[in-house]
């Protein structure tokens, strides 16, 4: 696979889970990294390990704030896009703050990026864009209407970046991300994703809570293959690989309770008698849709996407991280 290297590149939420994660292989691979970052969301501990690291540049900045998205962009070549406020149940409980930094923040930095003449975005998209469309598996130009503000945030990024792309010859990719998991995610909040929080939950010998009877299916996605896709789209050539979104996940469904079972496996290896907890049913979530599966054809024919690592793989190899840092 080819290399991003000796780019000058900046990281928005480079703090955070993936932006952190994204960091690390582009600072590894000879690249100038700088992160953006207002640590809302994002973690020190993320970056502490490049803060020595004389390629690294911390900026400590919002994307609401116009200056300092102007501040990041300058003398960079490509922006990879990751600052954004997650979650669907805090985009139904705060739906104003979730669209101040997931839209204007995202306009800002087009307009940032514009200005300043940056090559090529690669942004972070969400597979919540499918919203009810009930198909199987989802393909990017079959989409169906929202379920929560966060899905109508992300979908918005996406017409925005369109219009940019058309109007001031701007090169943009979306990646619509599908239930990513590895190392450095976050198991505190309520806002937590699934894996971490179930993981920490049985370290700690508590039950974990599904929500519903736990066949909700999603297409659970590994750090690796998602960091793959973004470089993929930053040196993708063709014209028609440019200006249009693609699905990150492995093309795999996995149920909760099945994603429990493995958890439990794994785990056990490190503590015989996780295998022992019980795990507990609650309501269903409101604004979840019941299944979630991708297809990854569009991006395998136009960026040589491969992903390499299913859900047990990934959690094979991420489970010591878990390990060792959720105890």
């Amino acid at each position: 696979m080819p290399q991003l290297e000796n780019k000058n590149i900046l990281v928005t939420g480079g703090a955070g889970f993936i932006g952190s994660n994204l960091c690390d292989k582009l600072l590894r691979q000879n690249n100038k990294v700088r992160c953006l970052d207002n640590f809302a969301t994002g973690k020190r501990e993320n970056i502490q390990a490049f803060l020595d690291n004389k390629n690294f540049t911390l900026i400590e900045g919002d994307i609401r704030n116009m200056d300092d998205c102007r501040k990041a962009v300058d003398g960079v070549e490509i922006i990879f896009h990751q600052a954004a406020l997650g979650s669907v149940p805090r985009s139904i409980k705060d739906p104003i703050t979730s669209n101040e930094v997931n839209v204007s923040g995202f306009m800002n930095v087009l307009i940032a990026a514009r200005d300043n003449g940056v090559k090529r975005i690669v942004y972070a998209a969400s597979s919540s864009t499918y919203g009810d469309s009930t198909n199987l598996p989802k393909v990017e130009d079959v989409i169906g209407k929202p379920l929560s503000p966060y899905a109508i945030t992300k979908y918005v990024n996406e017409l925005y970046a369109d219009v940019f792309a058309r109007l001031y010859n701007m090169e943009i990719i979306g990646l619509r991300y599908f239930n990513v998991f590895g190392r450095r995610q976050d198991p505190d909040g309520a806002y937590a994703a699934v894996i971490p929080k179930f993981v920490k939950s049985l370290i700690n010998k508590e039950s974990p809570i599904i929500n519903g009877d736990g066949t909700y299916s999603r297409d659970f996605t590994y750090i690796e293959n998602v960091l793959q896709a973004n470089e993929l789209a930053a040196l993708a050539e063709n014209e028609e690989a440019i200006n249009t979104v693609y699905n990150v996940a492995y093309g795999q469904r996995t149920t909760l309770n099945e994603l429990v079972s493995y958890l439990r496996e794994f785990l056990s290896d490190f503590d015989e008698s996780i295998k022992n907890v019980e795990i507990k049913y609650g309501p269903n979530r409101e604004g979840d849709i019941p299944h979630s599966l991708a297809s990854i054809e569009k991006g395998a024919k136009l960026l040589g996407y491969d992903p390499k690592y299913s859900i047990k793989e990934g959690l094979r190899e991420a489970i010591g991280w878990y390990w060792e840092h959720l105890k």
